[in-house]
């Protein structure tokens, strides 16, 4: 039977009760208490030091949206998809559900009117700073973000990776690369490129060559605006681009081209916004945009313009569903 559009509406209103829960139980460790099989609830609140009767509760609704699966004298097990809660599976979203159950995410969501009537980042004017300020200022938080990137990177890696054909590079520079995950990617897939993730120094202290790849991989802290490594075939960008509105993106864009040889590319990974009515995904991170970094979501167009305007001619795209992969050359001065 289908459900009425009044109750679709309402599970979309109510939707973040559901984020709450799970990060909630995120936190406490259930998924990982939950490996092995079935617990009741008595057991798991002693080892997660919660109140039983609250605890069951929270469990209960987990398994009313197929989170967990409750049996018998109040036990619990993860589903399939519970089990991605797990912080040692493939496509796990432990480190996600963490990020997105953060009170200074939380908090800068709360302000998403704000942001819409002024078209200012709700972030800074809740926290009087910018997330990156933010983040440098409180490492804990900084690392859910960085494992919660790391996680879901490894995937994009799967899907972006052999589209990418780097097969003749020798050199490739993975610009706001983070921990390194994604370049980890790139290396394990082509043997004979070395490669250098570069990121802030706060972030790159915290970073760690794969030890498959850390014989061909460089770690170098620095300001992406003011300069990045030269010299490389490939310069990537992914999710980068879309944390900063024009102006600031058209800046990184001339520092990565100052620093390129005629013969390199530039390599951008990011959503494109869909055409009307589609693709949510890429349009509420554009929203996640807006309040967390300033930044935006781009389409065809829009990329097409930025590039030309920062002196690149874009080649070609390559689709991977949710994502593409923007291939660009740096035009002549």
């Amino acid at each position: 039977m289908s459900t009425s559009p009044a109750t679709e509406l309402s599970k979309l209103i109510n939707g973040f009760r559901v984020t709450q829960a799970i990060s909630v139980a995120v936190t406490l460790g259930v998924p990982d208490l939950l490996r092995d099989g079935a617990r009741p609830v008595s057991e798991l609140a002693g080892l997660a030091d919660a109140h039983p009767g609250a605890l069951y509760r929270l469990l209960r609704a987990l398994a009313a949206v197929g989170v967990l699966l409750e049996r018998s004298d109040r036990c619990f097990e993860l589903t399939p998809m519970g089990q991605l809660l797990r912080p040692d599976v493939s496509s796990s979203r432990n480190a996600w559900a963490r990020l997105m159950g953060q009170l200074n995410y939380w908090s800068a969501w709360q302000d998403l009117l704000g942001s819409v009537r002024t078209g200012a980042t709700a972030f800074d004017r809740v926290h009087g700073r910018s997330v990156w300020s933010y983040r440098a200022q409180h490492p804990n938080d900084a690392v859910v973000f960085d494992r919660a990137m790391a996680t879901v990177t490894h995937e994009v890696a799967e899907a972006i990776v052999p589209l990418l054909k780097l097969q003749a590079c020798q050199t490739v520079v993975d610009v706001g690369g983070g921990e390194g995950a994604f370049l980890a990617g790139v290396l394990e897939a082509y043997p004979g490129v070395r490669g250098i993730v570069f990121d802030q120094p706060h972030v790159i202290a915290r970073a760690s060559a794969a030890p498959s790849v850390r014989q061909r991989c460089e770690l170098v802290g620095g300001n992406f605006f003011e300069a990045v490594p030269a010299g490389a075939d490939v310069y990537i960008l992914k999710w980068i681009l879309h944390d900063w509105n024009d102006e600031r993106a058209a800046a990184l864009l001339n520092s990565c081209r100052r620093a390129m040889p005629a013969a390199s590319k530039l390599i951008i990974i990011e959503h494109l916004i869909a055409p009307p009515n589609e693709g949510s995904e890429g349009k509420f991170m554009d929203l996640n945009m807006m309040v967390i970094t300033g930044g935006v979501e781009r389409t065809h167009d829009e990329f097409a313009r930025l590039l030309e305007a920062s002196r690149f001619k874009l080649l070609a795209i390559h689709d991977a569903g949710n994502l593409a992969a923007l291939v660009a050359e740096p035009l002549s001065p």
